[in-house]
């Protein structure tokens, strides 16, 4: 008789469903979640159920805390008062960034470049470090990181910037190595080009060091990417509280872009700059 193999195996034992976004009893810091990208990841884990503390170094943006991670004084004040409020701490968004300076290398101001990399690296260092010391009592925690385009596509006149975010793509996969035995998962979100108010700063800026109109450079921004749009913050957030949830549970040292596939970050420069080389 021929042997007859089934159509589909017997279910698992273990028919638990996984499949859930929700982060009911979570706490969760959101660094740089006063305004921006941070607002919109902060509300959307809310939504989803936690409790949710933000930080900014701005006390307008009507942030729970106002702190500058890039001071450890000020991070170990703040882990301080989570301690007492929350008791414990789940989730750890490290959104907060600074755009940093624009200009050729040549050009670059030497404190402003200190101060980007200080800020996006330093700040994500000092806030992960504290979280990871609370998660590791706890037996369990997520961290996501954001990162940016910029964070693997090379980003001409934005150097500080990108390689601050290339040093944080770094930090995810080296922490996820480090923590995932202990059942912390470290991940990133790349976005690309958001819509807002910061980024119609960093046009402004690039088109002024480019000597070109604000929409030439908006329109190279668009053309950059295959979708041809720019994203919106509830995109982010919806990635992040994905993330962060059980539906991701085995996800751990990824880095997910948010873009519309971004195909580079490549600066169009003027046509009389050449270099002498192999004639064509």
């Amino acid at each position: 008789m021929a042997h007859v193999v089934p159509v589909y195996a017997a279910p698992m034992a273990d028919q638990t469903n996984h499949y859930h976004t929700g982060l009911a009893g979570r706490t969760a810091l959101v660094t740089g979640g006063g305004s921006g990208i941070g607002a919109a990841i902060a509300a959307t884990l809310t939504t989803a159920g936690a409790t949710v503390r933000t930080c900014d170094v701005d006390t307008a943006t009507g942030a729970d805390y106002a702190c500058d991670v890039s001071n450890e004084t000020a991070v170990d004040a703040m882990f301080a008062t989570i301690d007492n409020e929350l008791g414990r701490l789940d989730i750890v968004v490290n959104n907060v960034g600074v755009a940093g300076p624009t200009g050729g290398v040549e050009d670059m101001n030497a404190d402003e470049f200190d101060r980007c990399v200080q800020i996006n690296i330093g700040g994500t260092f000092r806030v992960t470090q504290q979280a990871v010391q609370r998660m590791r009592r706890q037996g369990r925690g997520s961290i996501v990181n954001i990162s940016s385009t910029a964070g693997h596509v090379p980003y001409p006149l934005r150097s500080p910037y990108s390689a601050s975010k290339w040093a944080i793509e770094g930090l995810t996969r080296s922490w996820a190595m480090e923590l995932g035995r202990f059942d912390i998962r470290v991940n990133g979100v790349a976005p690309g080009t958001i819509a807002g108010s910061r980024m119609r700063g960093v046009i402004e800026r690039e088109a002024a060091a480019m000597q070109t109109t604000t929409d030439a450079v908006k329109a190279a921004y668009e053309d950059q990417v295959s979708m041809r749009t720019f994203v919106d913050a509830s995109d982010i957030a919806a990635t992040v509280t994905f993330l962060c949830s059980d539906a991701a549970r085995f996800i751990n040292g990824e880095i997910i872009s948010v873009d519309g596939h971004c195909e580079t970050l490549r600066t169009e420069f003027p046509d009389d700059v050449r270099v002498s080389g192999v004639a064509f």
